[in-house]
Order: structure tokens, then sequence, then C-alpha cells
């Protein structure tokens, strides 16, 4: 009897299932209670499989320095004739379904494992020989992040399988740019702005094959890959690798009513965020004050630093306050009130006295900062305050919220330009 290579491999699929891949590097999350097994197809355990310990480091510590090229590796034998993946990133320690993830790099075929038709021969602790490298983005947001591997099995049910890996990212080994210390010079939230959009502007990770109704042996109405091709994906990002055959025919574009959004979440709805491209869930309209225009490969902001309004630019406090910050009533000349001296913050908008928020506390201000004590910070992000953050050292903020944080040097009366070595700053902005 003949078989063709599909037929052979599918059939391999039931003596191999337990050997299904697992991502080794970057060290995952909670490595004793991972199993190499896909998503649920209902999606209960998106994202990272959800499990007890699923965000458990047992020891598990990556360091990726900004612009620095990174390989990601595997184990098992289970290749299901490669596919397609995606590496991508949150700020969220713990992420849940909401979480907003960021594509840095995708691979279009032969992932994760080239030029096999089917399975290896092995089991689950086998060496996968092929690894994956990409080059870490230079203009992200510092600090603690979630490293996720995302794959899409070309041959077999339709899966979707993902890894998760607590990452640190660091400052750039090499000098920073001119550009870079002219704006810390400035103001440092100027900087932490810019990094926050570049983040933002990052295509969203890809969701497939999981979800309410979804059973991984048909296609998934929200969003499904087509079997024996590899799935190209709607918004694979700048840094991408095309391993998927020298013909048009090898791959497939994904099929569904929600294709290239995370259908499973409901941030874009609890913030008011712009719904994203083929929304399966319209988002709530946002407020007047932010329309947030629809731009390519936008979603709804998230991680550590909150919303940045087109508009943030403009409002940022910079070296000088603007004298006409908001319109404030004229003073009765000859009527010397106790409630007239309120509009003194005028020139910052800053308000309250700065005491510090619990971590996850749900805000209604998106982009909010909140200076405490002008030693630390945090922001109200995706409907929720981040964890508190120190300032560079030898500066201060002023204490209380406000829609454009205020940063000077530490002791200077008159607020002027001071300059600071740009890897002093990033140092003391990497902690979260």
């Amino acid at each position: 009897m003949m078989f063709t290579s599909t037929t052979l491999a599918v059939l391999g699929l039931a003596t191999l299932g337990a050997a299904h891949m697992k991502m080794t590097s970057p060290v995952p999350f909670g490595k004793s209670s991972l199993d190499n097994g896909p998503l649920l197809g209902d999606g209960s355990d998106f994202p990272c499989k959800q499990r007890t310990g699923v965000y458990a480091l047992e020891g598990a510590s990556n360091t990726m320095a900004l612009g620095s090229k990174q390989t990601v590796s595997f184990m098992g034998s289970a290749v299901h004739g490669g596919g397609s993946c995606q590496f991508s990133v949150t700020y969220d320690a713990a992420p849940t379904k909401n979480s907003v993830w960021k594509v840095i790099h995708s691979v279009e075929g032969g992932c994760p494992r080239r030029g096999v038709p089917g399975n290896d021969n092995g089991g689950a602790t086998q060496v996968d020989p092929d690894t994956y490298s990409f080059t870490v983005p230079t203009n992200l947001p510092t600090g603690t992040a979630t490293f996720a591997w995302t794959w899409f099995n070309k041959i077999g049910n339709r899966e979707m399988y993902m890894n998760c890996a607590p990452v640190s990212l660091t400052a750039a080994a090499g000098k920073r740019s001119t550009e870079d210390e002219e704006i810390m010079a400035r103001n440092i939230t100027q900087l932490m702005e810019r990094d926050q959009t570049a983040f933002n502007a990052l295509p969203d990770m890809f969701v497939a094959n999981i979800g309410p109704g979804c059973t991984g042996t048909s296609k998934c109405a929200q969003c499904g890959t087509l079997e024996s091709l590899d799935v190209v994906f709607p918004k694979p990002g700048d840094s991408v690798d095309l391993f998927g055959g020298s013909t048009s025919t090898a791959t497939a574009t994904p099929v569904g009513t929600a294709c290239g959004a995370n259908y499973l979440g409901g941030a874009v709805a609890a913030t008011g965020a712009p719904a994203a491209t083929g929304g399966a869930s319209p988002a709530a309209p946002a407020s007047p004050a932010s329309p947030a225009p629809v731009v390519t490969n936008s979603a709804p902001p998230g991680g550590v630093f909150a919303t940045i309004a087109t508009s943030s630019a403009a409002t940022l406090a910079t070296s000088a306050s603007s004298p006409a910050a908001s319109p404030v009533a004229p003073v009765a000349p000859a009527a010397p009130t106790p409630a007239a001296p309120a509009p003194a913050p005028a020139s910052t908008g800053t308000t309250g006295t700065g005491s510090a928020i619990a971590a996850g506390t749900a805000c209604t201000t998106e982009g909010m900062w909140n200076c405490i004590g002008g030693t630390s910070f945090q922001q109200c992000a995706s409907g929720a305050w981040s964890a508190v953050q120190s300032v560079a050292a030898g500066t201060t903020c002023t204490a209380g919220q406000s829609m454009a944080m205020n940063v000077v040097a530490s002791g200077t009366k008159q607020k002027r330009a001071v300059r600071f070595s740009g890897e002093h700053i990033r140092r003391n902005l990497q902690s979260s």
C-alpha cells in the first residue's frame, strides 16, 4: 500500500503525541509543570498554558539587551512538518488573556523544524537541531517583560502552541545615540514615551485555532490555519524569516472573522482603546478627549507604561512650563478671599499628594502619571496602575498625578536642561 508523505506524517502523530515541542531557550516559566502539548482548543489556558505554577520562575532568568542577537531553541521530535512561529513580548509579568503582546520576529514556514515533511525520530527530550535567531528591537522600553513563542503546526490537527519565559530587557551595551542623550537632557519622560510608542507600533501577536467552539479537528470560525500549509501571518512585522517553501502553494493566509486580533481578550473594550483589526469584540466608546486615530499595526497599548496619546508630545513638561496651560479666571483686584489661590498648580496640571497606589488597582484616565514623593512614579496602563518605579538617580519629579510628569535635576531651583550619562539613566529605568 502506498502512502503520501502527509498521510505518513498524520499516522505518526499517534505515537509521537508525547513528543511535542517545547522551548528550552529562553528558559520558560514553570519548567516542572510545563508540558509539551498545544493550548486547549477552547482557549481556556491562553496565554502561556495557564496552570498551577504557570509563572513560577524555578530559577529561570533571561536577560536580553536591546539591539542584541538572541537565539530560540527547542526540544522534542513531533515537529508536525514544521509550520510558522512568532516571538512576542508583553510587559505584564503574569500575562492574562487581556495582555497586549507585540511581535518582534516572525518565521513563516520551517519552524520549529526545517526540511522535515512529518516528524523526527526521537522522543520528548530530543534536542531540536534547528535554532532561530532574531535581533531585539533597539527602541523598546527596558524592564521586566514576558517573552512568548507561538507555533502553528503545518501537519495534523489545527492547533496553537505557546510557551512563555521571563525576560529582563536591558539597555543596549553600546553608547546611546546623540538623539537619546538630547532627549534625556530635556526630559526623561519624553524618552520613555518614545520607546513606549515604538512598542505600541509593533504588530499584534497572531492568535488562531483556539477559542469558544474550536476543537482542533476543524477550522476555527474566529481564525483558523489550513492543514498541510504554512500560515502566512496577517501582520508579521519587519523582522521575518521565510522558510515556507519555494512556491506560493506551500503557504496560505488564515481564514476567519477575526484573524489579526487577540479575539480572546477583553482589554480593548475595557480600556476604550481602538478596536483591533478584524474586531470580533467591538470596543467601548472612548471618551471624547481621546479619539486615538486608526494606525496600521495599531493595538491597545499595554505593559508597564500606559497609552501614549498622539498629542502627548505637545503636552510634555519640558524645561519650562507653559504659562497658559489652562484658562484661569481672573482674580478680583480687591477681594483677598482664601479660596483664590486654588489655580496655583496650573502650570503642570499636577493634582493630589502623590501617594503610591497598589499595582493593579483600577484607574480611569489612561496615560496619567503618579509621582510619589518626588522619587518614584507609576502610570495608569490599560485600566490599571502599574508597579512603582524609581526615577533616575539625580532627578526628582513633581509629586502628584498629571498627564505630563515633570522630571528635573535634584536641587535645581530653575527648570533647565541637565545632561546625564545615557547609561546612568537607563540603568535606573530598568527595574520594574
